[in-house]
């Protein structure tokens, strides 16, 4: 596989007009002196004009819709879809990255990784084929420079990538596959020697070794293909040869974790659930709820 040729097609999309309007404004605002808080919100503030934090603004607002967060630049409060900072504070105590090389698969617009800047990796690699996360990743990091690696590829390319990794982050991705397995072989393939995958997923409650197929959508997602049990998702693991299965955290999502803002267009989870009863999903499917894992190559 040729990741040069499928990066330089990738790239084409920054030419389609939708994209236009957006890169204009970030390539109207010039570098300046700026001091950045790496906390719930990732802060960027500075000594800048009234007319510089408006065109902050106008930048941010044309980048929308914001699905992780939140953002806060030069006052301009972005309170993104999903509080990310939810998610980070639970993986957080398990993040040992002193020296070692890290991929984040399907990174959005890099929140994880800008929070993982204070762990001292080596070196920080976000893989994500959506152009609209790239620019809002640019967007906030032309004033964080923080030498954080953003790949417009998705997880079907890292068995190819150029090096190995030694942890990676594969957050919400896995139900998005039409083939969890091979995708955890892929994981595992594209790990040094002792590596770990940290993963999260929605899950069902079953003693038994299942997953839930929906039948066209789940939670309104039409490309939603398999929600395993927990003991099913060990089993998957183990059928991709990984060493070591722990589960370092169960959670229902919820409305203080994502919820409909300003930032985003269209609906959010309050939308997606039955409106009587909030442990089930519009279509009658239970609720999401996730379970965060970490197995070993």
């Amino acid at each position: 596989m040729n990741l040069d040729e499928i990066r330089t097609n990738n790239l084409k999309a920054l030419n389609y007009e939708i994209y236009k309007d957006s890169i204009n404004k970030i390539n109207s605002l010039k570098s300046v002196e700026c001091e950045v808080e790496f906390d719930k919100a990732i802060k960027i503030s500075g000594s800048v004009s009234d007319e510089f934090k408006n065109l902050v603004y106008e930048a941010c607002l044309s980048l929308k819709p914001w699905r992780k967060g939140p953002f806060e630049l030069f006052d301009t409060y972005i309170d993104s879809e999903w509080q990310s900072n939810i998610k980070y504070e639970i993986l957080e105590p398990f993040l040992n990255l002193e020296g070692k090389v890290v991929a984040d698969i399907g990174c959005n617009n890099g929140y994880y990784l800008f929070r993982m800047l204070k762990k001292g990796a080596k070196k920080l690699v976000g893989f994500d084929p959506s152009i609209r996360t790239f620019l809002q990743f640019k967007f906030i990091d032309k004033f964080v420079k923080s030498g954080i690696v953003y790949e417009l590829l998705g997880v079907e390319h890292l068995a190819f990538y150029e090096h190995k990794f030694d942890t990676i982050l594969c957050l919400g991705v896995i139900y998005h596959r039409s083939d969890p397995v091979k995708m955890l072989k892929d994981l595992k393939s594209s790990l040094n020697k002792g590596g770990e995958v940290i993963l999260d997923t929605m899950y069902i409650d079953s003693p038994l070794d299942i997953a839930l197929v929906p039948n066209e959508r789940y939670s309104k997602m039409s490309n939603v293909y398999f929600i395993p049990t927990i003991s099913a998702l060990k089993n998957w693991c183990k059928k991709a040869k990984f060493k070591e299965f722990e589960v370092l955290a169960t959670k229902d999502t919820d409305e203080n974790e994502q919820r409909k803002t300003e930032w985003i267009d269209g609906e959010s989870l309050g939308n997606f659930l039955d409106k009587d009863n909030k442990n089930l999903t519009v279509e009658g499917y239970p609720a999401p709820k996730r379970v965060y894992i970490r197995v070993k190559n």
